[in-house]
């Protein structure tokens, strides 16, 4: 993902191959939420203005860096999870073992399918609790770009929920879907917040 232009990556998006996808396209949201929260601290750091905010800023750039490394490489992930699948689905299927063989291995990539986009979710909730952090001490020319780094994340986090939900659908495993669906709930609380910091940053750009 690194070393992909923008354009190629879309050209490879809209492509009729099924990845990347719906999940690439989540963690790619949150990289981007996480890269204009590293903008804004760029632009803030080191102005007298902001000094008071010069040590939280400073950290959060850093984490936002280090969130939008993560987030690239899930996005990688999320395509590989997905080829897992369909190379699972294509097992031969001509014997009740064979039969077996390729309904445990569609299990087993179905786990990995969902946990791509469940990290993608909670990573996506980091950037929105980031993009709240920084909002107090942000400069002021580049306020509105943290609204929409938490716009972008919001975005990131209902894309990799639909695609958690998805693969569970198929999963049978109830007790591992229960896990799952905890973890997801508990990262779906950062759309309120995402909504906030969006809410506030309007009222004050209204101002």
């Amino acid at each position: 993902m690194q070393n992909h232009t923008v354009g190629g990556w879309l050209d490879e998006l809209a492509s009729e191959s099924s990845t990347p996808g719906g999940g690439a396209a989540a963690a790619m949201n949150a990289a981007v939420g996480a890269a204009l929260i590293s903008m804004v601290c760029n632009l803030t750091v080191g102005r007298p203005k902001y000094a008071e905010y010069e040590k939280e800023l400073t950290a959060a750039l850093a984490e936002a860096e280090e969130l939008r490394g993560r987030a690239l490489r899930l996005a990688g992930d999320d395509a590989a999870a997905f080829g897992s699948v369909i190379a699972a689905y294509k097992l031969a299927k001509a014997t009740d073992a064979e039969k077996r063989a390729r309904t445990a291995a569609i299990q087993q990539a179905l786990v990995g399918a969902a946990d791509v986009p469940l990290r993608t979710a909670e990573l996506a909730a980091e950037v929105i609790a980031l993009a709240r952090r920084i909002l107090p001490g942000s400069n002021a020319n580049v306020v509105s770009d943290v609204a929409v780094a938490a716009s972008s994340a919001r975005a990131a986090l209902d894309a990799a929920a639909v695609n958690v939900e998805v693969n569970l659908a198929a999963l049978t495993d109830e007790g591992h879907c229960a896990a799952v669906r905890a973890r997801l709930s508990s990262a779906l609380t950062a759309a309120a917040e995402a909504d906030a910091v969006v809410a506030e940053v309007r009222e004050r750009i209204a101002k």
